[in-house]
């Protein structure tokens, strides 16, 4: 894996200094603190490993904690350090999922826990295939927007792998930190291995409806949605913070965006989906 180095696993030591930023889970728990150091950016997760990335964001080397398997620091790195490495890069990178739609993508972009990859999911197992579970990463191109395709797995919690995958579906090395499984592409969850234009992006509301919705949204309302949900890795550097809010706000002008809210029920998702995709039908001219 290009510029990715897997260290032998040591103690994480004291770190000097305060870190500039950090995430937590929903529970309050520490999850990830951001250090500047001499050699670029420092990424730690407590017990778990650190990543040392380099100032252009291009190489990083990870030292994992001891007794963390290689297969939970590489998944560390695929889906919470290389977003932010490509953020880095100068890239737009977000916490979204998307769907193969007519061959076009359909993008669902929200918080953690709003069901974006239940949804693609759903839409995987149901005759679709998806293009990313979350880090969603567009390309500007002439045409449009460009998704490209992440890693070919979708993360799911216990019920919804019951509800949606079906029996023989191939799944990944459990992980000790993490109780969701990692279902990996195939026969039973579909993957598009190739970028797709983006045709719709549908921002996830926090908390599910009665009824499938879906709203229209100004630029001023996509740019805040899309800034909400951004991947950055040094969120304190003006020049790059200015740079990507005027990349943002070209993007938002684009007329696809929507809010969208509907039932959380599992027996539900079949009529999400086709009411998303006549949605998408039925705006074609207006988007």
């Amino acid at each position: 894996m290009s510029g990715f180095v897997l260290l032998s696993p040591r103690q994480q030591a004291p770190l000097q200094g305060l870190p500039f930023h950090q995430w937590t889970i929903p529970d309050g728990t520490l999850w990830t603190q951001f250090f500047r150091t001499d050699a670029g950016y420092l990424l730690r997760f407590p017990d778990l490993a650190d990543f040392q990335v380099s100032p252009d964001g291009q190489s990083v080397s990870c030292i994992p904690a001891p007794n963390v398997a290689d297969a939970a620091a590489l998944h560390l790195y695929l889906n919470q350090v290389r977003p932010l490495m490509l953020s880095r890069q100068g890239k737009l990178v977000f916490h979204a999922s998307a769907v193969e739609v007519a061959e076009g993508a359909v993008a669902f972009v929200a918080a953690s826990g709003s069901g974006k990859s239940t949804l693609a999911a759903s839409f995987a197992s149901g005759g679709f295939r998806f293009l990313t579970d979350d880090g969603l990463v567009l390309e500007a191109s002439e045409a449009g927007y460009l998704v490209s395709p992440g890693h070919p797995s979708i993360r799911l919690w216990e019920d919804s792998e019951a509800a949606l995958i079906p029996s023989g579906a191939q799944t990944a090395q459990a992980l000790a930190y993490s109780s969701k499984s990692r279902i990996l592409a195939g026969p039973e969850l579909a993957f598009c291995d190739m970028p797709r234009l983006l045709r719709r992006v549908y921002f996830l509301s926090d908390a599910g409806a009665s009824e499938i919705a879906f709203e229209r949204l100004t630029a001023a309302e996509a740019l805040i949605e899309w800034v909400k949900q951004s991947f950055l890795l040094d969120i304190e550097e003006r020049p790059v913070l200015a740079s990507h809010f005027d990349s943002l706000a070209v993007l938002a002008g684009q007329p696809m965006a929507y809010r969208l809210d509907f039932p959380r029920r599992f027996d539900a998702l079949e009529s999400v989906r086709q009411a998303i995709v006549a949605h998408i039908n039925e705006t074609d001219g207006a988007a």
